[in-house]
Formats: structure tokens, C-alpha cells, sequence
């Protein structure tokens, strides 16, 4: 290793010297200059909060803005599709419709049970010593429900409950855009 090199990488070391008070009085000084520094800090640290909430309260009335664009794009093309759902779906045959630029459709939730006054549900479900449809800690069975729903539904307060969506999905993005059919054709009346 030449002795020159190593010279001039230790010249490139630079260490920052650290004052040290030497009295009370210096001490002193030492705490105010702090103070004065840690309240610097917190006008910048407060200056960059009020800019983030200016700027989240604009992009709050942007985004609101868009949202409606798209639920009233989405709406007129639900209106478009139900009046001619025969014809894309080519009778009930498809339920999705491709197109270039993306693609939208109908699909069905899974079924669900919906259930009023439990007590007296699981009291009838009792009396009809249909024990499989309760569980242990005495709550409804929704599952096993689902998989009898004739039966289920003989039980007053108890009804399947299923909805259709409209699906609209872009071409460019990854999220569908998903919008109940009933509340979009109650738009539409």
C-alpha cells in the first residue's frame, strides 16, 4: 500500500467537532440554543402538516368529483345493458360481455341467510327438532341452512337472501367495479 494514498484518504475523513460548554452559564445557553432548535423543527414539522391536510382536502374534492363521473358512467351503461340483456347475453346464455376496452356484466352472490328475532328462530327450529340447523352456542346455522333452503325457509323470520351485481371492469386497471342491479334499475325509475 503506498503511504501517499493512505494520506489522502484520511484527509477526505471529516468529523464534526462538538462544542462543550464550560460553565453553567454556557450549560444554559446550550438548553436555550436546543429549544430553539427542537421549536424550528416543530414550524417546519407543522408547516408540512397543514400542506398534507391542504393538499388531502384537495384531492378529496378531486376524487369526489371522478367517483361521480363514474357512477353516472356506470349507470348509463347499466341502462344500456338491461335494455339489451337479451340480446348480449344471447338469451341468459353469458352473463359477462367482453369488449375491447374492458368488459361488464351481471353475476349472482353467493346465497346468504338473513335471519329477524333469532330467539324465536331458534325456538322453532327446536320445537320442528331441527337441531342440525343450531349450533352448540345456540346460534342459527346459517350453513346448514344454506344447504337445505327449502326447509330453512318453511321457518318463519328465516329467508335466502340473494342479489345481483353489475360488473364493470376496465381494461387498464386490476379492480372491478361492482354496483348492486336492483339499486342501479331503482335509478333508472
Amino acid at each position: 500500500m503506498n503511504i501517499k494514498n493512505l494520506g489522502k484518504g484520511l484527509q477526505s475523513i471529516k468529523r464534526l467537532v462538538t462544542s462543550v460548554p464550560k460553565n453553567l452559564l454556557e450549560a444554559a445557553d446550550f438548553l436555550s440554543s436546543i429549544g430553539r432548535e427542537k421549536r424550528k423543527i416543530e414550524r417546519i414539522q407543522s408547516v408540512l402538516n397543514e400542506k398534507i391536510e391542504e393538499l388531502k382536502t384537495k384531492a378529496i374534492a378531486e376524487v369526489k368529483s371522478h367517483e361521480e363521473e363514474i357512477s353516472q358512467l356506470v349507470e348509463g351503461l347499466f341502462a344500456f345493458a338491461e335494455s339489451n340483456r337479451d340480446k348480449l347475453t344471447d338469451g341468459g346464455k353469458r352473463k359477462t360481455v367482453e369488449l375491447p376496452t374492458g368488459l361488464f356484466g351481471w353475476r349472482m352472490t353467493p346465497p346468504a341467510i338473513s335471519i329477524r328475532n333469532i330467539k324465536s328462530v331458534l325456538a322453532k327450529l327446536k320445537e320442528l327438532k331441527l337441531n342440525h340447523f343450531i349450533r352448540v352456542k345456540e346460534e342459527v346455522n346459517k350453513e346448514a341452512m344454506l344447504k337445505e333452503p327449502e326447509l330453512a325457509e318453511t321457518i318463519k323470520g328465516v329467508s335466502i337472501i340473494q342479489r345481483e351485481e353489475f360488473v364493470v371492469k376496465p381494461t387498464e386497471i386490476q379492480v372491478e367495479i361492482v354496483s348492486d342491479a336492483k339499486k342501479l334499475k331503482k335509478a333508472l325509475t
